[in-house]
């Protein structure tokens, strides 16, 4: 290639490069403008970056792809190790839930078990308890008046002294006035498992009270109707009244413990006690309502006691078989004692005459009636009317004559009188 020379009257001018390329006789040439050889430079330089630039990506590119696909192997473990932690975390929640809700149905299955246990007493407690309130049998204070109002259907509303036997239903109702004591709270637990085994707590605790509360009622009604029992069994005994035969001389006896190959429960043995005290209260009122201890003219004065005197129409001194009273003619005259009608006619001096016979060998007579009310064979209880107070057979004036027999002979009316004073507040 030759770059010629040219000069000029203007100066020195640029020619294009020229290249001749001779090849035996041919010769070719070329000429190159500045432009085009920058360009071609460029190219030249553009190619060799680009050729240099793909050389090293395939010199580094099996390191790159090879720490891609590390970073990505780890992130992909990193991202299993991650998910297999919360499966088993979850698993773990989901047990303890799965654990939690099997202890809260079976508090709850417990809970509805007592709250069942406790309709079933309190049906079973009914029927003993309208024979002890039958019978008098009575709880001192308030809780008289709780059982007394519970026995309506009122709503029973407790204070720590106020006590009854109870009915309620906590599991459907929640924890009721009955709970005298709150459950703690505990401010660190979770508020979903707080409030449930609060509640639970709080109905746990309504259904204890409830149970110890019922127990103990049962127990002081025992006691009640066994004291009374025994009042009246020691006040009839005074006047030689017993109920068993007198030739018996060994006493037996003691609180009533069953007996069983299954233990029984408090309760049981609690409601056999008491259905034996309030047997034993009723057949002691039985026994006593068959005693002439009542008044046969309430509110009348004695004009003539028991044994001698002076006969009101001969003088002389005379035995008087009964005690009279004076009462106005009309007034009415009840039987003193439960009994069945043996007489009811006129009787010589007595006059219009009731004879009652109450068993246990003892009767009693009414005499001088103006009118007789019953009649022979007639059952009469402790109050009914039997006759009118009169005058008629050997009298002096109005006045009722009033004789109680045993086995056939005249005693005193005094001392059964005397105990029907005594236990006017027990019958």
């Amino acid at each position: 290639m030759k770059k010629p020379q040219n000069t000029s009257i203007f100066g020195s001018t640029k020619e294009p490069h020229t290249i001749i390329i001779a090849r035996g006789e041919t010769i070719r040439h070329f000429t190159i403008k500045p432009w085009m050889a920058f360009l071609g430079g460029t190219l030249a330089l553009g190619f060799a970056g680009s050729y240099l630039l793909a050389t090293s990506y395939l010199v580094f590119r099996d390191d790159l792809i090879t720490g891609s696909v590390a970073r990505q192997a780890r992130l992909q473990q990193a991202y299993e190790d991650r998910i297999a932690a919360l499966r088993i975390q979850l698993d773990r929640i989901t047990s303890r839930q799965l654990l939690d809700q099997k202890l809260m149905d079976g508090k709850v299955s417990e809970l509805i078990q007592r709250q069942r246990a406790l309709s079933e007493r309190h049906d079973k407690l009914a029927p003993v308890l309208q024979r002890a309130e039958k019978a008098g049998a009575v709880l001192p204070g308030d809780a008289a008046n709780a059982l007394s109002k519970e026995g309506n259907g009122q709503d029973v509303v407790n204070s720590d002294d106020a006590e009854g036997f109870y009915g309620i239903d906590p599991i459907i109702t929640g924890p009721t006035t009955s709970t005298r004591k709150p459950v703690p709270r505990d401010d660190k637990a979770k508020p979903s498992v707080d409030k449930a085994e609060l509640l639970l707590k709080s109905v746990d605790h309504s259904l204890t009270g409830i149970e110890s509360r019922q127990t103990q009622q049962m127990q002081k009604l025992s006691n009640s109707a066994y004291e009374s029992a025994d009042r009246i069994m020691e006040a009839l005994a005074a006047a030689g009244v017993k109920q068993v035969s007198d030739d018996e001389t060994a006493g037996t006896g003691g609180p009533l413990l069953l007996a069983s190959t299954n233990p029984t429960s408090g309760f049981d043995t609690q409601f056999a006690d008491l259905d034996e005290a309030v047997q034993r209260l009723e057949s002691a009122k039985s026994l006593a309502k068959s005693i002439p201890i009542a008044n046969p003219v309430p509110g009348m004065p004695v004009s003539s006691p028991f044994g001698s005197r002076a006969d009101p129409l001969l003088g002389m001194i005379a035995f008087h078989s009964g005690m009279d009273f004076r009462a106005i003619s009309g007034s009415s005259v009840h039987a003193t004692a439960n009994g069945t009608v043996t007489a009811a006619d006129y009787n010589g001096g007595y006059g219009n005459m009731v004879e009652v016979d109450h068993g246990n060998g003892l009767s009693t007579r009414y005499g001088h009636l103006s009118q007789i009310l019953v009649s022979v064979g007639q059952r009469v209880k402790l109050g009914d009317t039997i006759g009118k107070v009169g005058s008629t057979g050997r009298s002096t004036g109005p006045h009722l004559h009033y004789e109680v027999r045993r086995n056939g002979s005249a005693v005193n009316p005094v001392g059964y009188l005397a105990i029907g004073r005594k236990l006017a507040a027990e019958l």
